[in-house]
Parts: structure tokens; sequence; C-alpha cells
């Protein structure tokens, strides 16, 4: 699906966490898909107007951000713009919950994507998170129930993302087991994999399949980077990573993504 996404080139907005923004935007860019970063209550209608995928992440909160995610979501719904959510750190506070709670109630998502603590949160189960990282493993709670849950309750993809990734919409379950520890060392991983979800998603292919298939992309750009730069350090890593999902290429994400369709 790769092909697709550089063929059309979406236009992703991405209201988005500025510690990775311009991770996101380089990964956006590096699949074929085109990204705009505007997060200002002035901007964000007339720019969400002109995208193919609206991508939120909550990871730094502030309160004249989520005026803006809400009025984005809102003409994303209007016009059926695809609209991704991040609930980064869902679990962890008073606030982050209120506004995830908030987001829930008044955007209707195409595609969740988060960690299993994130994921039990909007579950309604209790979790916890350690900052913005899982306090929860698949000891404590199955993935593939939590995603089929979460599914149901909010009527989105729910894709929950790990040491084995899941995914689940209306009955299909996906499994990727591709990527590597080393992601988990660099700040941003999972923030340029919603917004990679957002350039798939935004070429109007099915969204199970579509955010199936991102993740496949960034796992196989993970293994790839670190056979290239995993014993380098970890900025090395990190270019690479971009480098990787550069090169990405649908054969690649067949051979390595490791997507398997339950």
């Amino acid at each position: 699906m790769i092909a697709v996404v550089r063929e059309r080139c979406p236009l992703v907005h991405a209201i988005t966490n500025y510690v990775t923004v311009n991770d996101v935007a380089n990964s956006i860019l590096a699949i074929g898909a085109s990204p705009i970063m505007s997060d200002d209550i002035s901007d964000v209608e007339d720019i969400v107007s002109i995208s193919q995928a609206l991508v939120i992440n909550i990871g730094t909160l502030n309160e004249r951000t989520i005026r803006s995610m809400i009025a984005a979501g809102r003409k994303a719904n209007e016009l059926s713009i695809p609209v991704v959510l991040d609930p980064v750190g869902a679990g962890a506070s008073g606030f982050r919950n209120s506004t995830t709670d908030k987001l829930l109630d008044a955007i209707a998502f195409t595609v969740i994507r988060g960690n299993l603590s994130e994921m039990a949160y909007i579950d309604g189960r209790v979790s916890g998170t350690k900052g913005v990282d899982s306090s929860m493993t698949e000891k404590d709670a199955d993935p593939a129930a939590i995603a089929e849950s979460v599914s149901e309750r909010t009527g989105a993809v729910a894709a929950i993302t790990g040491r084995v990734d899941t995914v689940a919409r209306d009955g299909r379950i996906a499994r990727i087991s591709s990527g590597c520890a080393e992601m988990g060392r660099i700040t941003g991983t999972g923030c340029m994999l919603s917004g990679i979800i957002g350039g798939f998603v935004g070429t109007g292919e099915d969204p199970f399949m579509a955010t199936s298939e991102a993740i496949a992309a960034m796992g196989a750009a993970g293994l790839i980077a670190y056979e290239k730069a995993g014993n380098v350090g970890t900025g090395s890593f990190r270019v690479a990573l971009i480098d990787a999902l550069s090169m990405m290429d649908d054969e690649t994400i067949r051979e390595r993504g490791k997507l398997e369709i339950l």
C-alpha cells in the first residue's frame, strides 16, 4: 500500500507533540505523504479542509491546542476526512484522562493507536503509565481483547503497539511482530507511527489494512535501521530509521513487516 501513498501523496494535518514534531513531519515525508503542522484555532479548520487525513496527538497538552483539536476533528468529521488519535499518556493524569474523554465524545475517530496502558484506559480499565510508556504487559491483559473492545466502543480501528502490535476492527485481527527494542530508546517512534498511519489512511483505502500495513512498514524500517546503525548509537539509529522509511516499498513490507491477518 505504500506505493499508493507515494502515488497519491495525501496531505496529513498533524496537531502533535512539540517534542517530536520534526520527526513526525519527516516520517510523513519519508513514506511519500505530505505533512502540515498547524495547531492554531484560527487556522485548523481551513487546513483540515484541504487535507486527506488529520492526526491528533496529546503528548504535550495545553488548553489552547485542545480547542484546536476539537475544532479540527469536528471539521474533519463533517467532511468525512479520516482522523487518527494518539492518546499519549492516557491514564497518567487527570488532565490527560479528561482530555481523552472529551476528544472521544466530540470526534468520531477512524483510528486510535496507543500502547497497552493507554488503550486500557480508553477501554474503561484501571491502568497507569510510566510517563508516556506502558506500565502494562501482555501478562496483565490480552491486547487483542482490549483492541476489540475499544473498536466496539468507539467504532474506530484500534491499534495497540508494543512488543507485538495488534490491530482490530469488525471482527478482524492483525498482528505485526516486526520492529526492535531499540525503537523504544529514542523519543517519538510512536508519534512518528501515528503520523505514518495518517498517511496510509489518507489514501482512502480500507482503514484496517491501511493501519496494519503502516505499522508493518514502521516495524520493517526498525529492523533495517538496527542492522545499519544499531551498534553505532541512538542518534544514528534515529536517522537510519527515517532513511529506511524513505526507501520502503511494498515488497519490503511483505518480506520484513511480519504482518499476519488472523
